[in-house]
């Protein structure tokens, strides 16, 4: 007796529509359901739904996190092929898919799929081509067939006006790096069992570590086609597949291609990340960081403060005393004078975003700085503010603040661009979240300019004296 079952990588109820829900989101005789159901099955038959990471694009399978039992990243219009490219470089045996519809992939993320298929990133590609933009009213897509009537092309496309449709396959097999590439059809039962076997093809080469795979798929989409699930599926067979013709195209494997596979780069971390970041010259010989909580910091200011590369030195600083670090900067268009801030994040955990929203520290060059960013301080947290330049006070009782002369602690020094370099000495020494010595080690390979260095030093060392005067430092 043979029963017939979901896969164990979808699962059970579909939230989508409600609690308990069993019915999809998607049209009747729309081919995505059919294409969720191949490749759940796949993964089942490879042993990999638990390794699985499905890049869920904006269009009609926007809602794929509700039907796969797999991890997900919702990405942004087009961008898929750019977020898989980064869970490729940290998951080093998750198996990445990059599902795409026509306008996705083929319009709005063009750049993106070209050069992750030219970097041979080893993921897999299943590309939907249904030729139109299906989840947004049926607009003219970039496989639209010349003559077919859209939602933006009522008369029909025109090959002079509009161009014509683009063969992604065709496109993918001008790059040299790819190593599976084949277009398929859902017209016709025969058709559905050929896509099977190449959407487990292109799943079985990544976990091979072959490379890039890419599967083209002819899929109905009858409600934007304004015709019943029946006629759709043989429409594809008599007007997409003309235009598409259904082949394989590359096939290491069997021999049609043998393009050289880039090795996939290794993941860097601490030490050998910093290394890379500062050269052979790197300080590496450092004790690791006491950091007791994770740092969120704002460091801002005009532009021509050195804000964003105070925020540099500090991630630079926490990865060679082996923490985690990222380092977002935002400026304006100006050169000098401009707002300028750097987001910062020091963590002994994976960091899952750079951005900082409520921080806990608050380095404040300039007086519009306090006024924008004084009160997202998380409370306990600690804002320093330079009074050589901000005659304000902080107006909160729930935070430490301290008010560093910055300004003329560096003009003392001979060079007042360093009073970046005060503001960080300050707060590393009164937190304790670093080494102001590794810091110290860092300036001869970080500043430019080699007359600067000694300056700099001395300023670093006029930071810790202001400290001990003031009665502040930490011991």
């Amino acid at each position: 007796m043979i029963k017939h079952a979901k896969s164990k990588a979808l699962y059970d109820t579909f939230e989508r529509k409600g609690t308990g829900q069993k019915v999809s989101h998607y049209c009747p005789g729309c081919g995505h359901g059919t294409v969720h159901n191949l490749i759940a099955e796949a993964l089942v038959d490879l042993g990999i739904t638990d390794r699985t990471v499905f890049m869920s694009p904006v269009g009609c399978s926007v809602f794929a996190y509700y039907y796969f039992d797999v991890g997900n990243f919702q990405c942004a219009h087009g961008r898929a092929p750019a977020v898989a490219t980064g869970v490729r470089r940290v998951l080093e045996n998750a198996v990445v898919i990059s599902y795409q519809g026509d306008g996705d992939l083929a319009g709005i993320g063009t750049a993106e799929i070209l050069h992750a298929a030219n970097r041979g990133e080893n993921i897999t590609v299943f590309f939907v081509n249904n030729a139109i933009y299906g989840m947004t009213g049926g607009q003219m897509a970039p496989t639209t067939l010349v003559g077919q009537k859209t939602l933006t092309t009522p008369a029909g496309r025109s090959l002079t006006r509009d161009g014509g449709p683009i063969g992604m396959a065709e496109v993918m097999n001008a790059l040299k790096t790819p190593v599976y590439i084949e277009r398929v059809s859902l017209g016709t039962p025969q058709g559905v069992m050929k896509t099977r076997k190449a959407v487990k093809r292109g799943l079985s080469y990544q976990v091979e570590k072959r490379g890039f795979s890419f599967v083209e798929i002819l899929s109905p989409c009858p409600i934007n086609w304004k015709m019943d699930p029946g006629s759709s599926r043989k429409w594809i067979t008599e007007h997409l597949e003309p235009v598409f013709p259904v082949q394989k195209f590359r096939d290491v494997q069997s021999g049609t291609a043998a393009p050289e596979v880039p090795k996939q780069p290794k993941v860097l971390k601490g030490k050998a990340l910093l290394k890379m970041l500062q050269g052979e010259s790197a300080i590496t010989e450092l004790t690791e960081s006491a950091m007791k909580e994770d740092q969120f910091v704002k460091i801002a200011g005009f532009g021509g403060q050195g804000v964003l590369s105070a925020g540099m030195f500090l991630a630079k600083g926490a990865i060679a005393e082996g923490l985690n670090a990222s380092w977002l900067p935002s400026y304006g268009p100006e050169m000098r004078g401009g707002k300028a801030y750097a987001s910062v994040i020091l963590s002994r955990k994976q960091i899952g975003s750079p951005v900082v929203e409520k921080p806990n520290v608050l380095l404040a060059m300039n007086l519009p700085s306090l006024l924008a960013f004084e009160e997202d301080v998380q409370p306990g947290g600690v804002i320093l503010v330079n009074s050589s330049i901000i005659d304000r006070k902080v107006t909160r009782d729930d935070v430490t603040a301290l008010y560093v002369p910055a300004s003329d602690i560096a003009k003392s020094g001979g060079l007042i661009a360093a009073s970046n370099m005060v503001m960080l000495t300050v707060y590393l020494a009164y937190t304790g979240t670093l080494q102001v010595e590794t810091i110290k080690k860092m300036i001869p390979q970080n500043v430019k300019r080699k007359e600067h260095v000694e300056k700099n030093l001395a300023i670093v060392d006029a930071s810790i004296a202001y400290l001990k005067e003031q009665g502040l430092l930490k011991t």
